[in-house]
């Protein structure tokens, strides 16, 4: 149970709702639009009513649809897209998987357009891969813990906005294929991927739909060798279906369904070959028949209906919207773990929700202006973690998520925004009698034995804030300073398989509190923009995996965690052909092991705190239908730890060894319908272990990196 935190004054300014008709219809030529135009009019959802980016007091990366475009002439991996794009996100591995690719050391809510992926009830980290970026208008990833969309967001959230209608045509489209395959080992490695998208408006009507499908080759090392298939992405069937249709009811109402499904499952001819992490050879596969049913996303289900109505009652508009989600994702067979022989488990996950928004001016005058967001948001999420074959792991556990909010926005003087929130979670969490699976070693003797454990109700509260200033005076130092709060009940799956008692009110299931503490700045001159964040997140209670290597399981730390670092991107324009962009992030984590309340004497692990990241792109136009990028992604070395008794590290705790990958890609517009796409993956076919691989010192997932790979592809719009 959390208690209120304190009262911030600007909350106060929110119960007085002053409004004013002209609050969001400022001339353009206003001193106030000027300034919108020079530092980028990006629509972010970093707050719940849109704003533009140089409104928001905290650290935001968009990547556009044009970035998403250049990055899948090279993989389609979202993951891998978003390692390379967004500075303070861990790098990928290439698989199915995002174990460890968090942000700023802490858990990701992943949505699509605001219709949460991830369920905290259960984190079987695969939510990145929930959908195709074929279908995407951009993605926005706002960094450091929020609760602006309620709970799992303690490192931040990454919103997937799917694409909306364009033109006005009743029909058009866009037809692309692609062919893709190793360029070290080319023999099986071949694959390919047609996307077709179609879209127009007639009337009050607009849609857009679209289907996508992939299947790749196997993967190769820079040594031609079978990349280790456990969730590896090669011999992958992916498929994705979108659809959203809008009707305009007038010129300030308008209704919106959207439906998309995912499927991205892996049909291996190899079975496994562990790796041998102490002479670094790595994983990789026989022919042979793979075990169990294809791991992968089974299937994610997402229906989202929206209703918009603008200029109510004093200026006020109406956002309501209701969704569905349903998603099945099935991991890799465990030899000899439980009782009753093999298991291979699945995360089953269900969620209805509801919101309500509305949106209201409180003044418009003298230089100030303000507006309040406020409404609730209602979810119900029933998660489990069963066996293939009926045997339960986690048992079903049914969440009800009931949190009003409030949040204000002002801006004084055109130049100094403030910016606060307030958001009150309410989570009950039901859960039933149930009894855990005896855990076994590779003999069969008892390792964690079958317990009877009483359900029960869970339940938590949370009041939580959020708070920021910018000031924008002064294009060369606009700086900005932000505190925010994100809530997490914290994989209670986990705890409830791993349970040693017999009632669940004896494990500890207290949920996460993070508070988030950033500073920063950005420059604009010219073409070259520039923006510095550092950032400090502290927590009473962590979730930390620490592996136990003489039962060989991994168990979670409950203690106070402190976790600092800072970003740098740049961005310049050098010439009309030319652009220049770079990054590099910095993190570090540590955790106070013995409770003393300020000393922090264990470091976090690489699940939680990714090493230093570079990267940098190069886009040159020699001449208007010619674009040529050069792409960078530099991982940094990371050695915290020791090894155990056993002249070994412990899983979690391997030391990253550096590399650099380097990718080229080119874009050639025929006429105007027609483009050729060219992309090379590791051009220099580096050959190395991903992070992960590193870390991670487990000998099934000790697979190296994909070696040099090609991308041709051609697309007609017509």
């Amino acid at each position: 149970m959390y208690k209120p935190l304190g009262t911030f004054p600007l909350l106060l300014l929110a119960a007085w709702p002053f409004h004013s008709a002209i609050a969001q219809n400022k001339p353009a030529n206003t001193k106030d639009s000027v300034q919108q135009k020079k530092l980028g009019e990006v629509v972010i959802s970093a707050s719940r009513r849109p704003v533009t980016l140089d409104h928001v007091p905290s650290s935001v990366t968009v990547v556009s649809k044009k970035m998403l475009e250049n990055d899948m002439s090279f993989t389609t991996d979202v993951t891998d897209i978003l390692a390379r794009e967004v500075p303070g996100m861990a790098p990928g591995s290439q698989t199915n998987s995002n174990v460890g690719q968090g942000l700023r050391g802490r858990s990701v809510l992943v949505m699509i357009d605001g219709i949460p992926q991830s369920s905290p009830l259960r984190n079987g980290e695969v939510d990145l891969r929930s959908i195709d970026p074929a279908v995407l208008e951009r993605v926005e990833v706002l960094k450091g813990a929020t609760a602006i969309y309620g709970n799992g967001a303690t490192g931040g959230l990454i919103n997937y906005i799917t694409a909306n209608p364009m033109g006005n045509k009743p029909i058009s489209g866009r037809t692309s294929v692609n062919m893709t395959g190793g360029l070290v080992g080319l023999k099986n490695s071949v694959g390919g991927r047609f996307s077709q998208m179609l879209q127009g408006r007639a009337g009050k009507w607009d849609y857009i739909t679209s289907g996508v499908y992939e299947q790749t080759g196997e993967y190769k090392d820079a040594n031609g060798q079978l990349v280790g298939p456990n969730y590896s992405l090669g011999e992958t069937e992916t498929w994705n279906a979108y659809a959203k249709v809008g009707y305009h009811i007038n010129s300030r109402q308008k209704l919106q369904l959207m439906y998309n499904f995912f499927r991205s499952q892996q049909n291996s001819n190899y079975t496994l070959v562990n790796g041998d992490i102490s002479k670094g050879i790595p994983a990789t596969g026989v022919l042979g028949k793979t075990a169990g049913v294809p791991t992968g996303s089974k299937g994610n289900h997402n229906v989202h209906l929206v209703y918009q109505a603008d200029s109510l009652i004093g200026g006020t508009s109406l956002t309501a919207d209701a969704y569905l989600e349903s998603r099945d994702d099935i991991f890799y067979v465990s030899f000899g773990r439980f009782e009753g022989g093999d298991g291979q488990s699945h995360t089953l996950d269900k969620k209805k929700g509801l919101r309500l928004m509305l949106n209201s001016s409180l003044l418009n005058r003298n230089g100030f202006s303000g507006n309040i967001s406020y409404g609730a948001d209602l979810l119900n999420d029933i998660t489990s973690q069963p066996l293939v074959d009926g045997r339960v792991w986690v048992p079903e556990m049914n969440m009800l998520n009931a949190a009003p909010f409030a949040e204000t926005q002002f801006t004084f003087w055109q130049d100094l925004i403030l910016k606060a929130g307030v958001r009150i979670e309410n989570v009950g969490v039901k859960v039933k009698d149930y009894t855990t699976l005896r855990l076994t070693n590779a003999d069969g003797s008892t390792i964690t034995p079958a317990i009877n454990v009483a359900g029960g109700n869970l339940n938590y509260t949370a009041k939580l804030f959020n708070a920021g200033i910018r000031y924008n005076k002064l294009p060369l130092f606009m700086p900005y300073f932000s505190f925010s709060q994100g809530f997490s009940v914290s994989d209670v799956g986990l705890a409830l398989r791993d349970s040693k008692v017999n009632d669940i009110k004896k494990i500890n299931t207290e949920a996460v509190l993070v508070n988030n503490y950033e500073l920063g700045f950005v420059t604009e001159h010219r073409g070259l923009r520039f923006e510095f964040s550092s950032f400090l997140s502290t927590s009473k209670l962590g979730a930390d995996m620490i592996f136990d290597p003489n039962t060989g399981l991994f168990n979670v730390s409950r203690t106070p965690e402190r976790i600092y670092g800072f970003e740098a991107a740049l961005s310049y324009a050098v010439l009309k052909n030319l652009d220049l962009s770079a990054s590099y992030s910095y993190l570090e984590g540590k955790a106070d092991t013995a409770k003393t309340g300020g000393s922090y004497n264990v470091y976090l692990n690489g699940r939680r705190i990714a090493p230093p990241k570079m990267t940098a792109t190069i886009a040159y136009r020699p001449i208007k239908a010619l674009e040529v990028r050069a792409q960078y992604m530099g991982v940094q070395g990371r050695d915290r730890f020791v090894k155990n008794a056993k002249g070994v590290y412990n899983g979690n705790e391997g030391p990253v060894k550096v590399y650099n990958l380097v990718n080229l890609g080119a874009s050639y517009k025929l006429n105007a319908k027609t483009m050729f796409t060219m992309g090379i993956d590791n051009l220099f076919n580096e050959d190395y272990f991903p992070a992960r691989s590193q870390w991670f010192m487990q000998p099934g997932f000790y697979a190296k990196g994909r070696g040099a790979s090609f991308n041709l592809g051609i697309a007609i719009t017509y």
